[in-house]
């Protein structure tokens, strides 16, 4: 049996605070929870960053529940992403019941239910305010690291960017970027190539497979107008407290390549955009992401880095990234030594690569006297969890079994009617739910090539043009009697079919697409 005292006093000297704070709940000792010890977060800590991990059904994503809606009392705004839908009630105020009083009975703290101010967002076709950004906003670079290019075919990317800017030729969506691309392989090569270089055939096409398949997961939804604003994510309600701004990506966990594309997108603008802050009371913002391994998953290694270099940087935005996963090692190694936060949940031990992860992961938190690390990852009931965080002076806290505090929020997800009396009283879903479609490449190339169109017609159609026409139809050239060949036949076809390709390329391969606009 542990000295009680003793572990009281190692909790309380290393989670006091002189600034403001958040409780998570109480310190466990033998299985039993503390009251006198309680597990406090100091609010000038936050923008260090965080991790959320444990096995399913352990509990993770009430845990970030938790620690998001008290963020919000404390006036701290989040953006949470919620790809199972479970988030979203933290905008209703939850309900007691005898399980919740006795939770709170055992760590000391009353049971008050309250509800946090929310926006909903989406990047799809998800009720809540549409998220977009134009492809000019993102910038070759970032366009580029999207695509997953290499050097030859980011600097064809650059090269388009650089046209579009001299051409006053607006990149909006992907329809705008497709149809100079084609533009650049056809009409107007010549000029491309006179003033800007040559470019490859093989490379066009394969940036073009690249968009192609980024449309497949839904990003035509996402590029576009109007463009979101990053200062609509800090906003605060008229009582003092931070909105949560929560993104609906139900509909988006199969496309991993539109959820990076986003997160990249997202990192970058709030880094451009936020002045610097230095150390901070309490964080500006703090993101939320849910299923964190599907960013990392399917991203590229320029991704990777970029997203490894963002976090790395934007602590001193005043900004904090919290992951929410099953396993901390699907968080890259360069972003997980960055983590000041971690709240591990159980894990189990099914198979021998699990023992082996399980004893890698405890050998990742602080050494205790009063814990086998090992052994309690795999004990530990659900709403209970490992922790160490940074305390005031940036140094690790003790390690805490925390019996955790329940949501004062609902547990569980809104209904739609709920979502929608949400999103009918938003300041901002107007603002961004409106569709605009202003001229932009696609539009400006297209009637400069239906004005050619018409002066070749009209020129055809002259007396003189006529005439020629005529005598070269009744002299049976030499070239006529050769085109009588078979194989010359074929030949002539496989060139009308290719020049045909790059008209309807020309053309953005279709009807016209409305447009909405970013970050």
């Amino acid at each position: 049996m542990a000295d009680s005292a003793k572990f009281i006093q190692s909790i309380n000297d290393g989670y006091t605070t002189k600034g403001d704070f958040i409780v998570l709940g109480a310190a466990l000792l033998d299985g039993v929870p503390q009251k006198e010890a309680q597990i406090k977060l100091p609010l000038k800590t936050l923008n260090r960053h965080g991790l959320i991990a444990g096995a399913t059904g352990t509990g993770k994503t009430v845990t970030l529940q938790i620690i998001a809606e008290n963020m919000c009392a404390k006036g701290i705004p989040v953006l949470m992403m919620d790809l199972k839908g479970d988030l979203s009630g933290i905008a209703k105020a939850g309900v007691s019941n005898p399980k919740i009083e006795e939770r709170h009975t055992t760590i000391g703290m009353p049971f008050v239910p309250n509800a946090s101010s929310v926006e909903f967002l989406t990047l799809s076709k998800e009720n809540g305010a549409k998220l977009r950004a134009t492809v000019s906003e993102f910038g070759p670079v970032l366009f580029s690291k999207v695509l997953d290019l290499n050097d030859t075919q980011s600097g064809i990317v650059a090269i388009i960017f650089k046209y579009a800017d001299d051409k006053k030729l607006p990149l909006v969506d992907l329809k705008d970027f497709k149809s100079l691309l084609n533009h650049l392989t056809n009409e107007g090569k010549e000029d491309i190539q006179k003033n800007y270089g040559n470019v490859s055939p093989a490379s066009v096409g394969t940036i073009l497979r690249a968009i192609i398949e980024l449309e497949s997961q839904g990003a035509d939804v996402f590029f576009g107008e109007r463009s979101f604003e990053v200062t609509d994510l800090v906003r605060l309600d008229a009582y003092g407290r931070g909105i949560a701004s929560i993104i609906r990506l139900v509909d988006i966990q199969d496309k991993p390549k539109l959820f990076s594309t986003f997160m990249l997108c997202l990192l970058a603008e709030v880094y451009q955009t936020f002045p610097e802050a230095g150390d901070v009371e309490k964080p500006k913002l703090c993101i939320f992401i849910d299923e964190a391994h599907l960013i990392f998953k399917e991203a590229s290694d320029a991704l990777l880095d970029q997203i490894e270099s963002i976090i790395k940087l934007i602590r001193s935005k005043g900004v904090g990234i919290y992951f929410c996963t099953q396993n901390p090692y699907d968080i890259p190694e360069a972003v997980l030594s960055q983590l000041g936060l971690k709240v591990q949940h159980a894990l189990r031990a099914f198979t021998e690569k699990d023992r082996k992860a399980i004893k890698k992961t405890a050998e990742n938190y602080p050494i205790s006297e009063f814990y086998k690390t090992d052994e309690l990852l795999t004990s530990i009931g659900i709403g209970q969890a490992l922790i160490t965080a940074l305390n005031e002076k940036g140094i690790p806290t003790p390690l805490a079994a925390t019996h955790l505090r329940a949501p004062m929020s609902r547990i569980g997800v809104l209904t739609s009617d709920e979502i929608q009396q949400i999103v009918s009283a938003s300041s901002i879903a107007p603002k961004y739910n409106e569709v605009i479609d202003r001229e932009s490449a696609f539009e400006i190339l297209n009637a400069k090539l239906k004005a050619a169109e018409e002066e070749d017609a009209s020129t055809d159609s002259t007396p003189e043009n006529k005439t020629k026409k005529k005598s070269a139809k009744e002299e049976k050239s030499t070239i006529e009697k050769i085109s009588e060949n078979t194989m010359v036949r074929q030949v002539g076809r496989t060139v009308m079919k290719e020049v045909a390709r790059g008209l309807l390329g020309v053309l953005g391969l279709g009807g016209k697409k409305k447009k909405g606009g970013w970050f």
